[in-house]
This record gives structure tokens, C-alpha cells and sequence, in this order.
């Protein structure tokens, strides 16, 4: 089974009461680095999501600065106000490792 990490993450943008609600999954793994190996005993490096950044028609609208706290496969929602039918929102996120990933979703009228 492939790793957590290599699983496109999804997302998806709707309207509720006037405003686009986003949500997205990332798929990580999230080591937190305290754990140890059950066969060797090594401490699990850490492995985590640090940095999410979330834009509306290129534009920042959202970053988030994350640590070891986080839950694997974390879930993200926000609200977006400005937003109309056919902008495009993304969302990007970078790990620790050098890792990133890439979703985008379009609104709907």
C-alpha cells in the first residue's frame, strides 16, 4: 500500500447561505518524532505538514503554520465570502521532508 503521503489530497468549494464554504483532506502521515519503532526501539523521525497555504484566484486568502499537534489526514474547512461562480480556489501544502502537494476546486454558481 502506498504511503499516506502520495494519495492526491481532495477538496471541494460549495455555497451554503451566501458564502463558499472549502473543505479539504490531505492525506500525511504525521510522525510526530516522539515514538519509538516497536521492533528497534528508534525514535520515528518527524514527519509532519507544516505549512498550508490556501488562495482564491492566485491570492493568498488563508496560511496556516502547523506542528507535530496535527492529526494524520488532516481535514481543513474555511468560509470564503468574496468568492463567485468559476474563481478558482487552492490549496497547497508543504512538509517538513521537502514534500508538497497541490488541489484546486472551482466555485460553483
Amino acid at each position: 500500500m502506498p504511503s499516506m503521503s502520495l494519495l492526491p489530497p481532495r477538496m471541494r468549494a460549495t455555497r451554503e447561505n451566501g458564502e463558499v464554504v472549502v473543505r479539504a483532506l490531505m492525506f500525511h502521515d504525521e510522525d510526530t518524532g516522539l515514538t519509538r519503532d516497536q521492533v528497534t526501539g528508534e525514535l520515528i523521525p518527524a514527519h509532519f505538514i507544516q505549512r498550508v497555504v490556501c488562495t482564491l484566484n492566485g491570492k493568498p486568502v488563508l496560511r496556516c503554520l502547523w506542528g507535530i499537534a496535527i492529526s494524520k489526514n488532516p481535514f481543513l474547512e474555511f468560509r470564503l465570502q468574496q468568492a463567485r461562480a468559476g474563481d478558482v480556489v487552492a490549496l497547497e501544502w508543504f512538509d517538513n521532508e521537502g514534500m508538497h502537494q497541490r488541489v484546486s476546486a472551482l466555485v460553483p454558481a
